[in-house]
């Protein structure tokens, strides 16, 4: 049976294994920070970290290829940890376990890694062969990517040398991006003082999940359900119409990932048990019907838990469910001037409410800074009618493009020599750390391409195994036509 060291580019594969061996979910880059500066040394190689966590790799040029642009190849070295509800998996300490579905590389049960470890596992692959052909090359391997792009920010000016800035984390193989989305983190936060549930109410903990989830950028505009925008349609109408309380919720846990699960526990008088397991088949019933062709089967469940000995104000618990129903999630609007191309969307990503707290975090995205700014806007609005302390934290500009790039010329005459077809050029609307990078470093030419990926920042992230060949192709004939400087 095939297993991933048998796949082709092997250089690049059983550097992709050795990742999946390391534990490396954000926050977590220790194990993987070590492995990789020994990697740049071992090969004799300048290696070392900057103040923010990122680690960086200098190879000088090849012979006669010294007077070519240096090239930054950039990838992040954390991963998004997701996984089933039925798995079992400690992603601080268990490796990422892989297998092969026809054309597809899967992980059993979580993320695959493949986000961004395709293009950490290139890097690594043309650092180590000393047969290619390039210009001045240093790798930038980022920290902390997924869950702010702390790396990037952390990017001091003058760390980097380079012209041109290959950023190797893009999810479709013959694409080229040349710009992306902007962002912006939305912290609602309430603190209120929990009071008694009556002693005669039973409690009822309901339970939504089986949802696709996936990336709240690339995938937002797929139609995926958000596991908190259809738990709040049940909570709400339990409110309303069987003397529902609440007593505590919990719904996601990546900012840029589409919840996939949500919780809550309720507490109702014990007469209306019936009418509220009648209401949870009806809304299992009625999303199964709404997102049929999108969703895989969605389950909603209800069981008896113990009595809480707190529950959410009536008034403070009315307003934290109509603001939660009202908050603008998914695509807001798309790009005029290129309507397949979403512009402005936002991902009501994690809800916490519990033991006199209430947190919500959104992630907001536009390419357009008004509109990012009006989006923001709007959720403050939303949530602050709603009592809540609203923060704004993490913002980043988006990366505008520049058709004119010569590396953009470059690569699209590479590819179409190489394979028989012009790759299509493209804004992508996902924050990546091209923007942020570019800020630090005025001037420098970027583009991001990389392997076809899907669903990352879900368990059902795969990748498409024949196109990591033609990336690796690509990247090494874009570092063998490196314009001069």
């Amino acid at each position: 049976m095939s297993t991933i060291l048998d796949l082709a580019p092997q250089n690049v594969w059983k550097h992709f294994h050795s990742l999946t061996q390391i534990p490396r979910p954000s926050g977590h880059g220790e194990r993987v920070t070590e492995f990789l500066l020994n990697f740049g040394k071992n090969l004799g190689l300048e290696s070392f970290t900057d103040d923010a966590g990122n680690v960086i790799i200098r190879k000088p040029a090849t012979p006669g290829m010294e007077d070519r642009k240096g090239v930054i190849l950039q990838a992040h070295m954390d991963m998004v940890p997701q996984k089933n509800n039925d798995t079992v998996h400690d992603f601080v300490n268990d490796p990422i376990e892989t297998y092969i579905d026809g054309e597809w590389l899967r992980a059993k049960g979580t993320t695959l890694g493949a986000d961004n470890g395709l293009g950490v596992a290139a890097i690594l692959a043309v650092l180590e062969d000393n047969n290619l052909k390039h210009g001045p090359l240093e790798a930038l391997i980022t920290s902390d990517e997924e869950t702010g792009m702390y790396g990037a920010f952390g990017l001091k000016p003058g760390t980097l040398h380079g012209d041109i800035l290959l950023n190797l984390d893009s999810e479709d193989e013959g694409e080229l991006y040349i710009g992306c989305a902007g962002g912006m983190d939305v912290t609602a936060t309430l603190e209120y003082k929990e009071v008694e549930p009556d002693a005669e109410d039973i409690a009822i903990k309901v339970v939504l999940k089986g949802l696709r989830g996936g990336h709240s950028g690339l995938e937002i505009n797929q139609g995926h359900a958000n596991a908190n925008k259809l738990l709040v349609r049940f909570v709400r109408e339990a409110i309303a119409t069987y003397e529902a309380r609440l007593a505590s919720w919990e719904g996601g846990n990546m900012r840029n990932a589409i919840p996939r699960e949500a919780s809550a526990i309720i507490t109702i008088p014990a007469e209306n048990e019936e009418e509220i397991l009648e209401l949870v088949k009806y809304c299992r019933d009625l999303f199964n019907e709404e997102y049929e062709a999108i969703e895989t089967p969605i389950s909603f469940t209800a069981e008896r838990v113990e009595l809480p000995t707190g529950i959410v104000p009536e008034e403070i618990q009315d307003n934290l469910v109509d603001a939660i129903f009202a908050c603008q999630n998914g695509v807001m609007r798309m790009i005029p001037t290129i309507p397949d191309t979403v512009e402005t969307s936002s991902n009501l990503a994690i809800i916490n409410i519990a033991q006199g707290k209430a947190d919500i975090k959104i992630l907001a995205r536009s390419s357009s800074d008004s509109m990012k700014e009006c989006l923001t806007t709007s959720l403050e609005c939303c949530f602050s009618m709603a009592g809540m302390k609203v923060v704004m934290s993490g913002g980043y500009s988006g990366w505008q493009p520049n058709i004119n790039s010569p590396i953009l010329h470059a690569m699209k005459e590479s590819y179409k020599k190489q394979f028989g077809k012009e790759p299509e050029v493209k804004v992508i609307h996902a924050g990546l750390e091209c923007g942020i990078i570019g800020a630090a470093m005025p001037g420098l030419d970027m583009i991001s391409f990389g392997p076809t990926l899907r669903s990352p920042h879900s368990p059902d992230e795969r990748a498409l195994i024949p196109t990591v060949a033609k990336f690796y192709d690509f990247l090494i004939a874009t570092l063998e036509q490196t314009p001069k400087k």
